[in-house]
Formats: structure tokens, C-alpha cells, sequence
């Protein structure tokens, strides 16, 4: 799962930015110049060595990564598209530096590198020639980190030789790692340390100095000092395992150097002496359910899933779908088999969405995608979708039409026949709305099912589900819930009616999120397609009115619906020019990136990081009650606490990376480094005034930090 992480992550983090370049050999921006390069010396043909490149020249005190990029960055992606049968390998990756920021590290490079790939030649492959595109994505990072693409193209003649950038391909393959016969190595875990006893190593090989990198990401601590002794001929290297290890691997691959060196030694060794299954023992916490982050067993983790499941019901975004169950008990109050079975097909519904939901979650993050929990309402397509369903359903209420006229005589049947399909519907439709939500509990026990294995993973989603369906579930079958409800009456009408403003409500909900992730002006054309569709609901909802009528009317509905759809699609995917921060005042808080932790945390300045999103509003209740607090506010400021909001609204691999180095799969998130402090604290996901007080009590005040600190 390690070597693709990434695999998809930069096409989708990209798709529909403006190329820094058209399609060419070159492509350059103020940071780096790039260019695809061949090297062939016997030309192109089975069994002949052949090799494309991409050079990166980057502009001083600028960096991208290697495949393991530390504790922060994303490593740089080629995909390659080649004639039929001609396949490109992977990465010659040179051996890397460690680039020291604060109290972080990362693996890249800087100045120039070659990033060489070998090809493999059919033997049928006659063509006079081979025209290659690449499209690459890279992260580029000074203080703060740019991505950027370029799409390249690039033909070599199949004939002669092509060995214009021999001496940058022939420096690539002598700074690669190499593999040593008779090097030995032994991995064994000692506690918080991974110490790794190697033999066999080249006499030169003297002095304690010595770099390590490991392939595996998140293992060991990539700041963290290591310590060389000698035994006998052995050398034993000591380093910290990661205070957020989300991983306990049994064998390692990494790359040995020496500062100075133009090449490492590529080393791979089996690990022994891990005491549990991974997960983070070193995240402090300030809540009793994130405490037992660090060692969430499947048991453990199904509980705290189920307890989020029952909690998740109080939160705001599920509110308009208690609406429609308290008018589905109540239509069938006399009836306690339906009762009964809508509360069975209400629980379906629920639990088989979760686990869909899950599974295409765990599938896209196996295939490289860095997403996370209510990572759908990161597509401002799927945020529209939902705002036109429940306007349409508030309509519905309202009586403007029924769904039935839009539905294909044979599933209107099918819903006569089997109403208990509703329930399930209504299932899938509370996951729809509630999964971006996170309620206490859940956090912890999401973070660690993404560590699992996939039946144990889908298992703990399978909880989280049915502890939310639960409440329903119990209110059906408890024998004097019935009685407890109205009859049926005129009063349904009017409840009926009532129940379409919490829809409106949530669509009210769903287009401030799309002013966050598309721009006012696209929200505006959502409007206005809101305003299409709501025309078009009316004239399928016409009664009274003749077949020639009505088709007429129903055409009329449907061309205002497409020329809407037509008009706003641009606007649709448009991007705001900014999105500003909302809870506290714009000036308290800052855009957060890895390095401006790394920064204060350098500087022994206290950090308070809110990971939110516009669609999470858990998130959106806590800044207006908490963190907007003046005094609150003063008090963060008389301890020189630095604000940091890091916006997860649109897809943003760095702030995934970050969340699973927390052992978080969704927001909201709150993370405090205490002046001085090596450990993060976790605060809970519903926040309050006091909890925040009492996590910062022992912080000093601005005036106790020592002014060069500041």
C-alpha cells in the first residue's frame, strides 16, 4: 500500500489547473525548469538500454522530495503514456538529503536531479521512431510548498544513438543507491528506538556520521538523532521510532549514506521486537476516547464506532433526516409490522452505505488517493448534487409534485409494491448527509480502521452504522413506542409541510459550501440552477391539467433545467479567489502548512491548529461558540499561542498526510504543541471554552517565553 499512496493523488489535487506549459520537452516556472530528456547509446530496440528522464533545476533554497518525503511533502509523480507495448519502470531515485526544519525533517533534493526511468523495448517495435508524454506533478517547497504539473513530449529517433545528456544520466546512475554484496543488516525494536546492527560494510565506512532514510514513511522520527556505536566490525545505528508510527513493518527497506557522498548504500532487513499492531502510542490527548488512540484494538475500535454511530445523531447535519423518520413513525403508528420492518430496511440502508462508502474510500487509498472521511463533499459536483435532492425533496413536502411522476412507471411499481424500499433510501440518504460529520468517538476508531486489514476495517465502519441506526432500530421494536405516537390525522398535513424547511434549511448549508469551494459566483449559478429545477418540479406537479398541456409544460421544465445546467457549469467549477478564514477574526489565524509548525515549534512558540472544512459542521458549530470567544481569543494571545487553520474544504493531500500522522481520518481536528513540547495533544471534537482552557492552563504567559523565542 506504501509504494501507491500517491499513485492518483496529484491527478485529482490538479485536475483543471492551467499546465505551467504546453506540451514540450520543457516546462518551466519561478521556481523550478524542467525537461524530459532521452538517453539511448545503442538506439531503440529489444533488448537495448534505453532511458527517459525528467531534470529538475530548481532555484536556490528550493526543494521536491524523494520517495519517502519525511514528515512533510508528497514525492514527485510521472505518469508516462508510450507507444503499444513499450512500458516504462520505476524511478531510479538518487540518494537523497535530509533537509532540516526545526524540529522536522524531509528527504529531497535540491540544485539538480535527474529523475531516470528505464524503458523496455518489444521485440516487434519498428517504428522510425518514439514519441513520449509524461505528465508530472511535483511539490515544490521553499518556506511555503507550491504544486505544480507540466505535461511533456518528447521523440527519439529508433535508429542511432541518443546520448546528448549522457553525463547527467551517467551522474544519476552513479548517485543511485547501491547494493553491496555481504552487507548485513538487523532490525530490532527496543522500545521508543529501532536500533540496527549492521555488517559487512566497505572498510572506508569509518567515523559514527551517518544519514539513514527509510523507504517505509512514518516509522522512525526523520529529525530525530542518530546515534552510532561500533561493535567489533558491526556498526550499530539507534534512532527514535515516529511518536505517530501508524505502522510496525517486520522487514525495511532504506538507503545508508554519509554526509558527502554521492551515493548511499541500499540496505533492506528484517525487524524484529514490535510490541503491538502500529498504531500511535506517542499522540497525547486531552479526551478519555483519543487516549486509547495509540493502542485501538478491533474490539476497541468497534465500540468507539458504535458510540460514535448513537452519537451522530445529535449532530446538526443530521437533523433534517430525524425529520423524516419522525414523520415516517408517525404515518404508520397503528402498524406495528411496518414499524418494525422500516426500522429493519432504515438500519439496511444505513449499515450497507457505510460499508459502500468505506470500502470505496479504502479502495481509492490502496490505489494512492490521500483522501479521507467525508472526502465526497470535497467534489463541489457531489455538493451540488445534494443541495438539488434536497430541494427536491422540500418540495416534495411541500406538495409541488410527487416523485412518482418523475420515476419510470416500473420502479413506481416497484415502490407500491415494496415500500420498505423508502427506508432504505432513507438509510443511504442519513449516511449521505451525516458522514462528514464527526462525532465523538469516531475519530479515534476511523483513524485506526484505516490501519487495518479490509474485513476489520469494514467491520468498525459496519458499527459506526449501526450504532447510528440503532435508536431507530429500538424505537420500532420497543412494543409501547406506538402507543406513545399521535394517531394518524389532518395534523400529518401540516407536520408534513414544517418538515420541508429543515430541507431548505440543509440546502442553505450546502450552498455556503460551494461559496467556499467554488466562489460566490459559482454558488450564484447553483442558485439559479436550484431556481430551474424548482420550475421544473412544478410543471411535473401539475394537476388539473390535459396530456397535450402537460407534455407541453413538462418540455418547457425540462429545456429550463438543461439551459441552466448548460449556463452554470462553467461557474461550476470556477475556484474562489480566496476563502476566508471564518470563527475568529481574519487576522488571528493563518494559513496552516507543515512548515510554519516547524517553524514556531523552533522557536519554543505554542501552536493551536483547527483542521476544518466548510462542509464539517461540527467544525462551523465550534468556531462560532469556541474558538470565536473573546476571551478565549485574549487568552490564546497573552501566550503567544500561534493560530494555525488548516481548510480541508477542497482536496488537499498535505492536510491528509497530516490527519493520518495524527491517526485522524476526518475533521474536525484540534492540535496543540505546547511550548517546548515533543508530543501533539488531541483535543475532543465537540469543543468547549473550558476544555480548550484547561489543555493551555500551564502554557506561560508571552512575557515568561524568552524574547528570542518569539
Amino acid at each position: 500500500m506504501t509504494q501507491f499512496r500517491h499513485l492518483l493523488l496529484w491527478l485529482i489535487l490538479l485536475a483543471g489547473m492551467p499546465l505551467s506549459a504546453a506540451a514540450s520537452d520543457v516546462v518551466s516556472t519561478p521556481q523550478v525548469h524542467t525537461q524530459l530528456l532521452a538517453h539511448a547509446p545503442e538506439g531503440l530496440g529489444a533488448g537495448k538500454t534505453a532511458w527517459l528522464g525528467l531534470v529538475i533545476r530548481h532555484q536556490p533554497d528550493w526543494h521536491t522530495y524523494w520517495k519517502n518525503s519525511g514528515d512533510s511533502g508528497l514525492p514527485t509523480q510521472l505518469t508516462w503514456q508510450l507507444p503499444a507495448g513499450v512500458t516504462a519502470g520505476e524511478i531510479q531515485w538518487t540518494t537523497p538529503k535530509r533537509m532540516v526544519i526545526g524540529q522536522l525533517a524531509n528527504y529531497g533534493y535540491d540544485g539538480t536531479v535527474l529523475l531516470a526511468v528505464p524503458l523496455t523495448i518489444p521485440d516487434d517495435f519498428g517504428g522510425q521512431a518514439l514519441t513520449a508524454k509524461l505528465k508530472a506533478d511535483w511539490l515544490v517547497c521553499k518556506q511555503e510548498c507550491i504544486p505544480q504539473s507540466g505535461e511533456f513530449e518528447l521523440t527519439v529517433p529508433a535508429n542511432g544513438s541518443s546520448t546528448t545528456h549522457a553525463a547527467l544520466f551517467e551522474k544519476a546512475f552513479a548517485s543511485a543507491p547501491k547494493l553491496l554484496a555481504g552487507v548485513m543488516a538487523q532490525g530490532e525494536v527496543q522500545g521508543e528506538v529501532l536500533t540496527i546492527t549492521m555488517g559487512g560494510l566497505p572498510a572506508a565506512w569509518t567515523g559514527n556520521t551517518f544519514e539513514f532514510f527509510p523507504e517505509d514513511p512514518g516509522v522512525i522520527e526523520p529529525a530525530g538523532a542518530i546515534t552510532a556505536s561500533r561493535q567489533g566490525s558491526d556498526l550499530v545505528l539507534r534512532m527514535p521510532l515516529s511518536a505517530q508510527r501508524s505502522e510496525s513493518p517486520v522487514a525495511m527497506k532504506a538507503v545508508l549514506a554519509r554526509p558527502g557522498d554521492e551515493a548511499g548504500i541500499a540496505i533492506q532487513f528484517p525487524v524484529s521486537g514490535w510490541l503491538d499492531s502500529g498504531a500511535a502510542p506517542g499522540v497525547g490527548t486531552a479526551s478519555p476516547e483519543a487516549a486509547a488512540a495509540g493502542g485501538t484494538g478491533l474490539l476497541l475500535a468497534l465500540a468507539l464506532a458504535f458510540g460514535g454511530g448513537l452519537l451522530l445523531n445529535l449532530m446538526p447535519c443530521v437533523f433534517p433526516i430525524l425529520s423524516l423518520k419522525v414523520l415516517s413513525f408517525a404515518q404508520h403508528a397503528g402498524d406495528r409490522k411496518a414499524l418494525v420492518a422500516g426500522g429493519l430496511a432504515y438500519t439496511a440502508g444505513v449499515v450497507a452505505s457505510f460499508v459502500a462508502l468505506a470500502g470505496l474510500l479504502l479502495a481509492l487509498r490502496a490505489g494512492g488517493e490521500a483522501l479521507g472521511w467525508g472526502f465526497q463533499l470535497q467534489s463541489p459536483l457531489v455538493v451540488t448534487g445534494l443541495a438539488i435532492l434536497f430541494t427536491l425533496i422540500a418540495l416534495n413536502l411541500l406538495g409541488v409534485f410527487e416523485f412518482g411522476s418523475f420515476m419510470p412507471s416500473g420502479f413506481a411499481t416497484m415502490r407500491a409494491r415494496s415500500p420498505l424500499l423508502d427506508h432504505g433510501l432513507t438509510g443511504v440518504l442519513a449516511v449521505g448527509v451525516a458522514s462528514p460529520c464527526t462525532a465523538p468517538f469516531m475519530g479515534v476508531a476511523l483513524g485506526a480502521a484505516l490501519t487495518m486489514p479490509l474485513p476489520q476495517a469494514l467491520g468498525v465502519f459496519a458499527s459506526l452504522g449501526l450504532g447510528m441506526a440503532a435508536p431507530y432500530l429500538l424505537a420500532s421494536a420497543w412494543p409501547g413506542f406506538s402507543d406513545l405516537l399521535p394517531r394518524p390525522g389532518a395534523w400529518m398535513s401540516r407536520f408534513k409541510v414544517l418538515m420541508a424547511f429543515p430541507m431548505f434549511a440543509t440546502v442553505v448549508w450546502l450552498v455556503w459550501v460551494l461559496a467556499q469551494q467554488i466562489g460566490v459566483d459559482g454558488a450564484a449559478a447553483v442558485l439559479a440552477l436550484l431556481v430551474a429545477v424548482s420550475f421544473g418540479a412544478w410543471t411535473y406537479g401539475l394537476a388539473g391539467v390535459g396530456p397535450k398541456h402537460a407534455r407541453f409544460y413538462k418540455l418547457a421544465g425540462g429545456l429550463v433545467v438543461a439551459s441552466a445546467l448548460v449556463w452554470a457549469w462553467p461557474l461550476m467549477g470556477a475556484k474562489p479567489d480566496a476563502i476566508a478564514a471564518t470563527g475568529a477574526p481574519a487576522s488571528a489565524w493563518q494559513a496552516w502548512t507543515p512548515q510554519a509548525v516547524a517553524e514556531a515549534r523552533a522557536a519554543g512558540q505554542p501552536v493551536f491548529v483547527d483542521f476544518t472544512a466548510a462542509w464539517c459542521v461540527t467544525c462551523q458549530v465550534n468556531k462560532r461558540t469556541t474558538l470565536n470567544d473573546t476571551a478565549l481569543q485574549a487568552e490564546l494571545a497573552a501566550k503567544g499561542v500561534r493560530l494555525l487553520r488548516a481548510d480541508w474544504t477542497n482536496r488537499d493531500p498535505v492536510i491528509t498526510q497530516e490527519l493520518a500522522r495524527l491517526g485522524r481520518s476526518g475533521v474536525p481536528v484540534y492540535a496543540l504543541y505546547g511550548p517546548g513540547a515533543a508530543q501533539v495533544v488531541l483535543l475532543p471534537e465537540i469543543l468547549t471554552v473550558t476544555k480548550v482552557r484547561e489543555a493551555i492552563a500551564g502554557w506561560p504567559a508571552t512575557s515568561s517565553i524568552p524574547k528570542e523565542s518569539l
